[in-house]
């Protein structure tokens, strides 16, 4: 018996709700295989391999909607599945903006090959696997220092997945893609009693896209001796660099509040500032979906709305927000996309190194520990730690130091930008170097 594809179920399942009465229907279906093996010191710790596969039905009934899910796919399932969401839909309110997208949204997909999926993925073994994994930890034990180790964990992980989607008004797409991500995190024994750790990953849609594995071991053991000695530092304000690796977290919490949800919840700081100046000219950010091998690129979004490469902010001034189909007919505005997807930040001329000597004294920022940020107000405060900067270079070590400010002013104090963006992940922003940030440390 021929196996039905991911396709053709989701065709077939549009096609169920509506001969069940529904005027409308979206069907996602998917297929994912995950394998993980841990390694902890010296041992393989576990193992791990998982294929799921999943469909979601939504319906829209007489101006109602409702949505529901499934891990079987058989037809008789998808059949019950379809009546039940649109029994479902017809105890629900009506919602007028309860819709699926102007078929015109669906027009326009590049027609480019974003090299998603790995060909050689299926050849990848158990031993290749595990290997990997210890080898990252044997790597992490070979650095200068390692007698201060108190252990050592390592993960490589790696997936496989395939997505339909189909609409009853026009919409088809297929995404096939893997991923690979190897880390290591390592704990080390500090003269005072404490224990600090660190760690190091990388992640890439084709394994040969991934650095040398045992480097993530040796920077995972580096980043975690380095802390060995932390103390805080003097508040007051001060000349920040934030490391790539934390950098993406902190425009993360920038653009929170770009969401269609948030401003037609009133929940945005930037609700009326479009096309206002949020940062200083050097916050040029684009969301960019069709990069080749991008691990948040795709050719269209959650509803099947066609990507495109879009402004975020153009010289500190804001030009663009994520809006969905829902929250852009609520919000009386045309629909973007719900969601980032390979976020790029304009980078500058200098490496990290350059822009500490021009800093001479301040701060070097390598990791965010908690706190918050409002994404209503822009007020955050997050805890910090790194190192000192001292006559333009790296120094000794700090922790348990707060940063605070708000979002709105705090973008304006961005004076330098790196050319050394963190490459293995969907947020690609380089070292970030603010002025007169206010910290608090003893």
């Amino acid at each position: 018996m021929k196996k039905t594809s991911i396709l053709e179920t989701a065709r077939a399942a549009v096609a169920e709700a509506q001969k069940q009465g529904a005027q409308d229907a979206a069907v996602s279906a998917a297929t994912v295989r995950e394998v993980k093996v841990g390694w902890r010191d010296g041992k393989l710790e576990k193992i791990s391999e998982a294929t799921t596969q999943g469909l979601s039905i939504e319906v829209y009934v007489d101006g109602r909607y409702a949505a529901v899910s499934t891990s079987d796919l058989l037809p008789e399932t998808v059949r019950k599945l379809a009546a039940q969401a649109i029994d479902m839909a017809r105890a629900l309110a009506p919602d007028p903006f309860r819709k699926l997208p102007d078929p015109k949204l669906y027009e326009g997909r590049a027609a480019i090959d974003l090299d998603l999926e790995d060909a050689g993925h299926g050849a990848l073994s158990a031993e290749q696997r595990r290997a990997f994994a210890q080898g990252i930890e044997e790597a992490a034990r070979s650095v200068e220092g390692s007698a201060n180790i108190v252990s050592v964990t390592t993960d490589f992980s790696d997936s496989q997945s395939h997505l339909a989607r189909v609409t009853s008004n026009g919409f088809e797409g297929e995404v096939r893609e893997t991923s690979f991500w190897p880390s290591a995190e390592v704990s080390v024994r500090d003269p005072d009693g404490r224990r600090p750790e660190d760690y190091d990953y990388a992640g890439a849609r084709h394994l040969c896209d991934l650095p040398d594995m045992t480097q993530i071991g040796r920077n995972a053991a580096l980043r975690a001796l380095g802390r060995i000695g932390a103390t805080k530092g003097e508040s007051g304000k001060r000349t920040v660099a934030i490391d790539p690796r934390a950098a993406g977290s902190l425009l993360g919490r920038l653009m929170g509040p770009l969401s269609g949800a948030a401003l037609q919840q009133k929940r945005s700081m930037f609700d009326g500032r479009e096309g206002q100046q949020i940062g200083s000219p050097l916050l040029d950010v684009v969301d960019d979906p069709l990069i080749v091998r991008g691990l948040g690129s795709s050719l269209f979004d959650g509803e099947g709305m066609a990507q495109k490469r879009r402004t975020i902010f153009e010289a500190g001034a804001l030009r663009g927000f994520f809006i969905d189909n829902y929250y852009g007919l609520k919000l009386g505005r045309a629909p973007t996309t719900g969601r980032a997807s390979n976020i790029i930040f304009k980078l500058g001329e200098l490496d990290q190194a350059a822009l500490l000597r021009q800093i001479g004294d301040g701060l070097l920022v390598t990791g965010f520990l908690g706190g918050n940020s409002n994404g209503t107000t822009g007020d955050f405060s997050l805890g910090i730690q790194g190192y000192l900067v001292k006559g333009g270079a790296r120094a000794e070590p700090f922790a348990e130091m707060n940063l605070s400010g708000n979002h709105l002013d705090f973008w304006k104090q961005l004076v330098a930008v790196g050319n050394d963006p963190f490459a293995y992940s969907s947020t690609r922003v380089p070292t970030l170097v603010f002025e007169g940030v206010q910290v608090a440390g003893t």
